[in-house]
This record gives structure tokens, sequence and C-alpha cells, in this order.
């Protein structure tokens, strides 16, 4: 005999496997949903970061088009040092204020002199900006006959890395200090912490001067210019040119110079020949005088 089911049965057995389907589509639904958002976020980032080639390149999603990857920031500092021998030094040197002007660049310092045969020397400090300071070292370079150039290219980028981030890293801790100073309530932790606070805004600025400086450095390129003139070369006449009166004015003027360097000489002996004189003339008296004292021998009656 077969058994029997009541209704009873029936519904549960048929609730039970409702809820089993329920249970796994639930569980279903939430895989797909976590994958689904896992996929996103993934194809999110791949989209902003964009697939790379061999080359290092970044590839446009919109055209496929490969765009390079910005390089890293370098900071150099540049200086040159330039020797020109021009016919003109002031004219020299109003070309170039004129190039470092143009080139929204400024005049440092500027020192002119005369040497002992009367030439004009001239010392100029440019500071120009890194993307003019080839165009203008060249224009430097004509403004007469180079003499010597000495450029140097300093990379300090790694400087400029390690100051950025002591000054974030000092801020935050000066920071830090003043909110400890707002929720101090004892009198000996306050004095602490404004000792505390001085010694480390003393460090941040400290900083902050170094960075600048590397700032200056590093956006403006400095160029040191010496001017000298040119010795005027006398023009040599040629031998058809020399005449009698020519001769004859080279042999007085040869004649007059050595009368000049006798009297000088003269001059220069003179106050030892009046010396000697003097003495002779006294010594000659002396000897006169006494021998005009001395008694004659005896027997010249005989």
């Amino acid at each position: 005999m077969q058994p029997t089911h009541t209704p009873r049965k029936s519904r549960h057995r048929t609730l039970q496997a409702l809820s089993g389907v329920l249970l796994a589509l639930a569980l279903a639904l939430t895989g797909c949903s976590g994958a689904g958002s896992d996929d996103t976020d993934s194809g999110g980032d791949k989209a902003a970061a964009g697939p790379r080639d061999g080359g290092g390149r970044a590839a446009d999603s919109r055209g496929g088009k490969q765009k390079p990857v910005a390089p890293t920031d370098t900071h150099v500092i540049r200086t040159a040092r330039l020797t020109v021998r021009v016919e003109d030094v002031p004219a020299a040197l109003d070309r170039a204020r004129t190039a470092a002007e143009d080139a929204g660049g400024i005049v440092g310092s500027e020192n002119t002199s005369r040497d002992g045969a009367g030439r004009e020397r001239s010392r100029i400090v440019l500071r120009v900006p890194q993307d003019k300071y080839d165009d203008v070292l060249a224009s430097l370079e004509g403004t007469g006959r180079l003499v010597d150039r000495e450029a140097k290219a300093q990379d300090v980028t790694d400087q400029v890395v390690d100051v950025e981030s002591r000054v974030a890293s000092q801020r935050a801790s000066v920071a830090r200090v003043r909110e400890l100073m707002d929720k101090a309530t004892k009198l000996s932790d306050v004095v602490s912490l404004e000792g505390e606070l001085s010694t480390r805004q003393a460090d941040l600025e400290a900083l902050l001067a170094r960075q600048a400086s590397l700032k200056d450095r590093t956006s403006m390129a400095t160029i040191t210019l010496s001017l000298a003139e040119s010795p005027v070369r006398a023009e040599a006449k040629g031998d058809d040119d020399t005449s009698f009166l020519d001769a004859l004015s080279g042999g007085w003027d040869a004649f007059v110079t050595m009368l000049r360097w006798v009297g000088v000489a003269l001059a220069a002996v003179l106050p030892f020949l009046a010396v000697a004189a003097l003495l002779v003339l006294l010594w000659l008296r002396v000897v006169r005088f006494r021998l005009a004292r001395r008694p004659a021998p005896e027997g010249d009656d005989d």
C-alpha cells in the first residue's frame, strides 16, 4: 500500500523548496553585484590610468592614440662666465643690459674700472630665465672677440624634492604642537610647548628660506660677463714714407732723450759730488795749516 501525503506536509515541503530557491537567488545576485562593482572599479582605474605600451606611453581610450607620459620635473642651476674683448666697453655694456632685459632678466651687479694703460674694464652679473639662457649667452658672445667661456649645470632635483618633503613634515609638526597648546591646561605644559613651538617654527623658516633660494637659482640662470678693451695697434709705416725730416726729427728726439737721461744721472750724483768736494776742501785746509806751523829743520843756514 502506498503512503499518503497530507496537504499540510505538501505545503511545508513547497515552502522549504521556495525558500531554498530564494536564498540561492539572493546569493547569486549578491555575488553578481559584488563582481560587477569590482569590475567597474578596476575598469575605471584602468580607464583613468590607461594601458601602457613598451615605450612608457599611455593609450587614449577615445581614439586609441598614444600620448607620452609627462616626465618628472627636473631642477637645474645654470651658471656661466664669459670674457670678451671689445672695442667700446660702454656700448657692449648697453648691449648686454638690453639682451638681459629683453629676455625678462635683471642686472645683478656691475663694476667698471681702468687699468694702468687707461683701458676700461667692466664686470656685469646678469640673471635671466632658464628658457632664455642659451639665447642670451649667444648674444653676449657676439659682442666682441670671445676670450674665455665657462658654463656649468648642476642638477638639484633631489635637493628640491627633499626640501619640499621636509617643509610639509615641519608644517604638520608645527600644527600638532599648536593643537597641543590649545588643549593644555597647566602653565608648565604651556611654557614647554611654547618653547617647542618656537624651535619648530625656526626650523620651518630655515627650510622655507632654503626652498626659496633653490627656487630662485633654478628659475633664473646667472651669467657673469667680463668686458675689456682691445689694445690699439699702431699702423706700421712703409719704408717709402720715411723722409729726411722724419729721420732728423727722430734723431733730435733721441738726442733730447739722451740729454734728459744725462741730466737725470747728474741730478742723482750731484749731492754725492758736493759732499765729496766739501770733504776734500776741509782736508786740504787742515793739511796746509799743519804744514805752515811745522818748524824749519836746523842746519839750513849752513
